[in-house]
């Protein structure tokens, strides 16, 4: 309750609570997956393009650090649905809910690394020109404003110390 009587919060137990964060997290993570999955397939079929053998090392070093990266996020995006399959029925929804959210949050830092990767592999490939690594870095600084700055700001600006409890990051 608030001071002025009101209630603050949902009145869920601990398995509904786990339930809708659940419901929550899976569709972040759906919205995810397919970025990182369509962009994924378009870098493998990089390799098998003529203009490959052209590459200079340095744009093949990246080229397959982009790959590895973009594997190690689509693993790790995909893994929540997989361990909700193989933990389901076994009254750890909560615990699994954690370490989804865990998941998730270490595949979009994957995904961010990767989209930086393949922004500088394609702007370093297209233009040759000494200003692409400021641009990328311009595109990181927008994509962490965007990813993490504003929901941490509105997290900080919108939670009371009684709601940090409810809404701590390992919960989703």
């Amino acid at each position: 309750m608030t001071q002025d009587g009101r209630r603050r919060g949902r009145d869920e137990t601990e398995d509904e609570r786990a339930d809708r964060m659940w419901g929550e997290l899976i569709q972040e993570v759906r919205v995810a997956q397919t970025g990182v999955q369509i962009l994924f397939g378009f870098l493998l079929t990089v390799v098998f393009q003529p203009k490959y053998a052209q590459l200079a090392a340095a744009d093949r070093t990246i080229y397959i650090v982009t790959v590895v990266l973009g594997a190690c996020a689509t693993g790790a995006l995909i893994g929540p649905v997989s361990l909700h399959r193989l933990v389901s029925g076994r009254r750890v929804k909560p615990q699994a809910v954690r370490l989804a959210s865990r998941m998730t949050f270490v595949g979009l830092v994957l995904l961010l690394a990767t989209m930086t990767s393949s922004l500088l592999l394609i702007l370093r490939v297209a233009t040759h020109d000494s200003y692409v690594p400021y641009l990328v870095s311009a595109v990181v600084v927008w994509y962490l404003v965007c990813w993490y700055g504003l929901p941490l700001w509105a997290r900080s600006r919108h939670t009371t110390g009684s709601d940090d409890q409810v809404r701590s990051p390992d919960s989703g």
